[in-house]
């Protein structure tokens, strides 16, 4: 076997003389797009931490009613974001929020279209399935290195590894939806004299809406499971003090801070469970 070992593929200095290369030749692109990425994310961080806490509950509370029309999750919100307060986790919840909320604004940018690319090009969806795969299966550490390599440390390459891991769900679940528009559908809108554009917006998209809001909730989850693993590169938010907790040893910090992960997480797939609204 010592024949099969010496001949190794190069993969991971094929890898690195890659990441090296876009480091060394992209800088001003990457500079710029580092700088665009922060300036989302201080903006979105002022609109949660400039207000008093409450009048930005009192936000959520009116979306989710306005999402749901019901007074139980409302009120299920209210006194989860009141139990995140309590415990003083405030400043850190809005900070994942900020970074939930970044990914998700970059994901559905990027993922719905190419959605809709993949499910009108039976061939592009052949290429990119072993890709998503990829994207999808990687451990998530190993998207940190090239993340820290092109950024640096702090919330951008956080968010671009979160990026890279939550991808391929809008991607997949916007090609399902609109690649399973019933054909009676299409051949009447066909027969109607619809142009291309118009079969897209009004019976593809209309039709595979339920299955994008499914890619969005799934977006927001993947994401909201990132903020362990963005913390390790210096993103700020509610994977901090689970990861001080882990070093630390410290059961007491860390039960506190991934409970409130979790009434953030199922706040979020109330908020946005299309499924129970009546």
């Amino acid at each position: 076997m010592d024949w099969l070992t010496d001949n190794k593929i190069p993969v991971g200095k094929a890898a690195s003389a890659v990441f090296e290369w876009v480091r060394d030749n992209g800088e001003v692109l990457l500079e710029a797009f580092s700088d665009v990425m922060e300036a989302l994310i201080d903006a979105i961080l002022w609109l949660f931490q400039t207000p008093n806490p409450l009048i930005v509950v009192a936000v959520f509370v009116a979306a989710t009613f306005w999402l749901q029309r019901s007074w139980k999750i409302c009120a299920f919100v209210l006194l989860g974001f009141l139990f995140i307060i309590n415990q003083g986790y405030w400043e850190e919840t809005t900070e994942s929020l900020t970074l939930v909320l970044s990914s998700c604004m970059m994901c559905m940018a990027i993922g719905v279209p190419i959605g809709i690319a993949a499910a009108h090009r039976p061939r592009l969806y052949t290429y990119l399935r072993p890709v998503l795969d990829l994207m999808q299966t990687l451990p998530t550490f190993v998207y940190l290195i090239p993340a820290i390599v092109f950024f640096g440390i702090g919330m951008v390459p956080g968010l671009i590894a979160t990026v890279i891991f939550v991808l391929p769900a809008p991607i997949r679940l916007t090609y399902l939806g609109v690649s399973s528009t019933p054909q009676s559908l299409l051949e009447a809108a066909r027969a109607f004299g619809a142009t291309g554009r118009q079969t897209l917006f009004k019976v593809e998209l209309p039709y595979a809406v339920p299955q994008i809001m499914a890619g969005l909730n799934q977006t927001i989850m993947l994401s909201l499971s990132m903020v362990v693993v963005a913390a390790l590169v210096g993103a700020d938010g509610l994977g901090v003090p689970v990861v001080r907790a882990l070093n630390q040893v410290n059961t007491s910090l860390g039960f506190e801070s991934g409970l409130v992960i979790v009434v953030v997480a199922i706040m979020l797939d109330r908020i946005l469970n299309m499924g129970t609204r009546r």
